[in-house]
């Protein structure tokens, strides 16, 4: 820990649409000691909640205003349009901005998808949240362009969604303050970017140690031992087969060669 804190925690934001529990789990699994605490928070408000100190890392949606705050693209979400169930776009797969020129786009104030320009008809006024475009949908007022895991989060029996074609998409990211990449933020980077527990990366568990060689014996009795004199070792210093008997055997052998002296006539 680069802290002092006798007990240390962490805190994580997230932003609507996010379901950071898998990384919670793992994190839980791997520093069991350290309780990890979830902040929600709007999507609008999650770089100053960063900056200000109200969570050590975050799961954000891009882009992330200024140069101090780090950020990790995890992944793009497809954008869909929510419609009720009795619109006429529910009986297609797949909408484009085209086919809604005829209808009432929502756009509400906590928008994160940056249009540049809005597809058909605007409101007479703009919902204050997402949560409040959903209701107007469900009135019959509009539809509304959203990330598919908001129109998830918002999930009503009397409304469903279609994937939008050419709509601006929206991207998830893990930010943190970049001056305050402590011990823990590195081991939820390790955690979010999949290391597993024995990387080289990771700090919460030692590197595994390197088996150690065989000590050679000293006390008489091990490989270091020298043979005893006429100990049967596979072969005699001298030459011979293993001491006096293999010395015999050897004389013996040669005589069985030589054989007999043939007399001369």
């Amino acid at each position: 820990m680069t802290g002092s804190e006798a007990s240390p925690s962490f805190r994580l934001a997230y932003v609507p649409g996010v379901t950071p529990t898998k990384w919670v789990r793992i994190w839980n699994e791997r520093l069991p000691d350290i309780p990890l605490t979830l902040v929600a928070v709007p999507a609008a408000d999650a770089p100053a909640l960063l900056r200000a100190g109200g969570a050590d890392a975050g799961f954000v949606r891009l882009p992330v205003d200024g140069t101090d705050l780090s950020a990790i693209p995890l992944y793009t979400e497809q954008t869909v349009v929510v419609i009720p169930k009795d619109h006429v776009a529910a009986a297609v797969e797949e909408v484009s901005l085209a086919e809604l020129a005829d209808d009432v786009v929502l756009h509400p104030l906590d928008d994160t998808l940056g249009w540049e320009a809005l597809p058909g008809k605007p409101a007479v006024e703009r919902p204050a949240t997402t949560a409040d475009a959903i209701e107007l949908v469900a009135a019959g007022i509009g539809v509304l362009a959203v990330p598919q895991s908001l129109a998830r989060l918002h999930h009503r029996k009397d409304l469903t969604y279609r994937p939008l074609s050419d709509a601006p998409e929206s991207r998830i990211a893990l930010s943190w303050p970049e001056d305050r990449t402590t011990d823990l933020v590195e081991d939820f980077i390790g955690i979010v970017r999949g290391r597993t527990v024995n990387s080289s990366r990771g700090r919460s568990t030692a590197p595994a140690e390197k088996p150690k060689a065989k000590a050679k014996r000293t006390d008489g009795r091990g490989a270091g031992r020298k043979p005893a004199a006429g100990s049967s070792t596979g072969k005699n210093p001298r030459g011979g087969s293993g001491g006096a008997k293999g010395a015999r055997g050897a004389k013996g052998a040669a005589g069985a060669k030589r054989g007999k002296p043939r007399r001369r006539p």
